[in-house]
C-alpha cells in the first residue's frame, strides 16, 4: 500500500484591511513639522503685535485639534458617502462664495475679501471649493463616463462648473486659487479620458483672461516683472523673493538652528505663512529642507499609489485630485520661495499658518485614507 503524504496546510499571512501607514506618518510629520515652524517663524511678530509669543501657536493648536477630529470622522467614514452628497456640498460652498464677496459680510483683511467671520472663527470659503470641486469633478467623471467624448454633453458642464468657481474666487480678489483649481481640474479630466483638444482649447481661451486679471492689476504685473529681476524694485515688489533668497542662503546645508532665523524678524514678510519654507530653509538649512520636499513626494507617491489600487472608478478620480492638490499646492509655494515662480500666496499645505488651509488639508488626508482602507480590503 502506497503511504498517504501527509499534507500540511499553512495559514496564510492575513491582509492588511488598514489605512495606508507611509500616508499616514507622512502627514503626521508634516503636521507636527509644522506646529514647530509656526511657532518659530511668528513668535518674534505675535509678541510684538499681540504681547503674547504663543499667539499664533494657540490659534494654529486649535485648529489642528478641529483637524484632528475631522480627519479621524473623514479616515473611518466610508468615501462613497460623499458622492451622494456631492451636490449639496457643491451648493453650499457656491452659497459661501456668493457671501464672501458681499460688502458687509464677507471680511477684508490685507486688501482681499476672503473671510467669513462667525466670532473668533474666520473661514475662507475658497479653502473648501478646492476639496469640493474635486468631489464634484470626480462624481461627474463616473457618471458621464459613457460621454466624456462628447463636448455638450460630456465636458461642457464640468467646464461651466469650473468656470463659474474660477471668476467667485477671482472677485475676492484672488488669482492664485483658482489657477491651482484649475490645474487640478483639467488633470482629473484629462486622466479621467476628456479629449486632449477640448482641454487644449479651453486652455488656450482662459489665456487672455489671465492676462487681463494680471495686466488690469498693478500689483500683479509688478510680482511677475520682479519674478524675472527681483533687484530691479528690491524694496517693494522683490523684496520677499531677496529676503527669501537671503534665508536660504544664510541656511546654508545644516541651518542657523530651529528658533535662529534673522529673516522672521520683519525682514521677510509673511514668514509664518506664505514663506514659512523660507524659515525651514534658514534654520534646518537644506537638509531640513530636502527632507520636507521629500515627505510632500511621498505623499505624492502614495497618493497615485492608492488611486491605482482602489477598484471603483469614483475612489481612483477621487484619490487623483486630492494627491494633485497637495502635491501642486506644495510645489507652489516652495516653488515660489525659492525663486522657480512668481510671488503668489498660497500656503504650504500643513506646515503654513491657516486654520481653513489647515482643515481642508486634513479633511482631503482623511478622505485619502479612507479610500486607501479600501484598497487593501479589496486586494
Amino acid at each position: 500500500m502506497e503511504k498517504k503524504e501527509k499534507l500540511t496546510v499553512q495559514n496564510p499571512k492575513p491582509k492588511s484591511t488598514g489605512c495606508d501607514p507611509v500616508l499616514f506618518w507622512a502627514v503626521t510629520i508634516l503636521l507636527m513639522t509644522g506646529l514647530v515652524m509656526v511657532f518659530s517663524a511668528s513668535g518674534v511678530f505675535a509678541m510684538e503685535k499681540y504681547d503674547d509669543p504663543y499667539y499664533f501657536l494657540k490659534r494654529q493648536s486649535l485648529w489642528l485639534v478641529f483637524g484632528m477630529v475631522v480627519m479621524m470622522v473623514a479616515q473611518n467614514m466610508d468615501y462613497k458617502v460623499l458622492e451622494k452628497f456631492t451636490y449639496p456640498i457643491l451648493l453650499l460652498t457656491f452659497v459661501l462664495l456668493i457671501l464672501v464677496i458681499l460688502p458687509g459680510i464677507g471680511q477684508v483683511f490685507g486688501g482681499a475679501r476672503r473671510w467669513l467671520v462667525l466670532g473668533p472663527i474666520r473661514f475662507q470659503p475658497s479653502e473648501l471649493a478646492k476639496f469640493t470641486l474635486i468631489l464634484f469633478i470626480a462624481k461627474s467623471l463616473v457618471k458621464r463616463a459613457d460621454q466624456l467624448k462628447n463636448f455638450t454633453f460630456g465636458y461642457l458642464p464640468n467646464l461651466i462648473v469650473l468656470g463659474v468657481f474660477f471668476f467667485l474666487i477671482l472677485f475676492q480678489p484672488d488669482l492664485g486659487t483658482p489657477v491651482l483649481i484649475g490645474a487640478v481640474v483639467f488633470t482629473m479630466l484629462y486622466v479621467g479620458g476628456v479629449k486632449t483638444r477640448f482641454l487644449t482649447y479651453s486652455a488656450l481661451a482662459i489665456i487672455p483672461f489671465l492676462g487681463y486679471a494680471i495686466y488690469s492689476s498693478g500689483y500683479r504685473l509688478r510680482r511677475i516683472e520682479a519674478f524675472f529681476d527681483p533687484t530691479k524694485d528690491p524694496t517693494d515688489s522683490g523684496f520677499q523673493a531677496i529676503q527669501s533668497f537671503y534665508a536660504f542662503g544664510r541656511g546654508g546645508y545644516w541651518g542657523t538652528g530651529l528658533g535662529d532665523s534673522n529673516q522672521k524678524l520683519f525682514f521677510l514678510p509673511e514668514a509664518h505663512t506664505d514663506f514659512i519654507f523660507s524659515v525651514i530653509g534658514e534654520e534646518l538649512g537644506f537638509a531640513g529642507a530636502a527632507v520636507t520636499v521629500i515627505l510632500f513626494a511621498i505623499l505624492v507617491w502614495r497618493g497615485f499609489l492608492i488611486a491605482l489600487s482602489v477598484k471603483d472608478s469614483f475612489g481612483t478620480h477621487l484619490a487623483v485630485g486630492l494627491t494633485l492638490l497637495m502635491g501642486l499646492q506644495a510645489f507652489t509655494n516652495m516653488g515660489v520661495a525659492v525663486g522657480l515662480l512668481p510671488t503668489k500666496g498660497l500656503p504650504l499645505p500643513f506646515i503654513s499658518l491657516g486654520g481653513s488651509s489647515l482643515l481642508v488639508c486634513m479633511l482631503s488626508m482623511g478622505v485619502l485614507l479612507n479610500i486607501s482602507k479600501h484598497a487593501a480590503q479589496q486586494r
